[in-house]
């Protein structure tokens, strides 16, 4: 016998048993298993939920549907100051080699040495562009920026936060369409937003509002935003593929009295603004 260890009793060595064997040779076949199923379910999986989220977005129409009028606004920042065009609403916004700069310098912060708590924004600039059905063009150049964005709003309307009336915000892998007016600044619903009492009411609400479209977008290179506006639809192409669409009523408020840029993060570029009003493509009347 040989002993193992200290003490009064000794051990003897013995070959494995053959249920040990067994159990192991189980657990390795079962770990098989498991492996290969992650292997051939995840995906498929995944494609079946990406699937069913695809199906319930709006159909994005193949063709325009906005007919261009009268060019109300065109900047393509060669300058060397901004001027009196754009008024700045939340810092910063600068020029830079014939662009513009957005940079978020308003970050959130604890209140501190006397002063107060700071809430972060995104940075913004607008122009006073009334519209109510328009196509509006712009490149624009992520450079660190999480989002870029570009919204209507009439501060005169007092039903929604700020006369926030619809935007089009876009990251590097999605863009999203947003009625404001109806939806999220809705001065209710708004209100809700930190009410968790509220939280299923606010979903129910903001229900069709809002429309998030998967797409991959390169950082450091510059893309172009064709955004169209007629009555309560709003449509959106990226490098002259259509990629999203949204109806909803607070899209056709009557007077999108100014037109913003928006910059989160740091840092995102716009260039080549381009302003149309515009009118239905259905409208439209062929002349001889």
């Amino acid at each position: 016998m040989a002993v193992i260890g200290h003490g009064a009793h000794p051990a003897v060595q013995t070959q494995p048993s053959v249920a040990g064997t067994l159990n192991s040779t189980a657990l390795n076949h079962f770990g098989s298993l498991v492996m290969n199923l992650r292997t051939a379910v995840l995906p498929t999986l995944l494609l079946a939920l990406t699937a069913a989220a695809a199906a319930d977005l709006p159909k994005v129409p193949t063709e325009a549907i906005a007919q261009k009028k009268q060019l109300l606004f065109s900047d393509d920042f060669e300058r060397a100051e901004l001027g009196n065009a754009w008024g700045p609403v939340v810092p910063t916004y600068t020029l830079e080699r014939g662009a513009l700069k957005g940079t978020q310098t308003r970050v959130t912060a604890p209140a501190a040495d006397g002063k107060p708590a700071v809430v972060g924004h995104a940075a913004v600039i607008g122009t006073d562009v009334p519209t109510k059905d328009s196509v509006v063009e712009c490149r624009f150049r992520f450079a660190g920026a999480t989002a870029l964005s570009v919204e209507f709003d009439d501060r005169a309307y007092k039903g929604a936060h700020y006369g926030h009336i619809c935007r089009v915000v876009m990251t590097q892998k999605d863009v999203t369409l947003r009625d404001e007016r109806d939806g999220s600044m809705r001065n209710d619903i708004y209100a809700m937003a930190n009410d968790a009492a509220h939280r299923d009411e606010r979903a129910k609400l903001l229900k069709g509002r809002s429309a998030t479209f998967p797409l991959k977008l390169e950082s450091d290179t510059w893309h172009t935003l064709v955004l169209e506006t007629v009555g309560d639809a709003m449509r959106a192409t990226i490098d002259g593929k259509p990629v999203a669409f949204l109806k909803s009523s607070g899209i056709a408020h009557p007077t999108k009295s100014k037109i913003e840029l928006g910059c989160a993060g740091k840092d995102g570029y716009f260039d080549d603004v381009k302003i149309w009003n515009a009118e239905p493509v259905a409208t439209r009347t062929t002349r001889p």
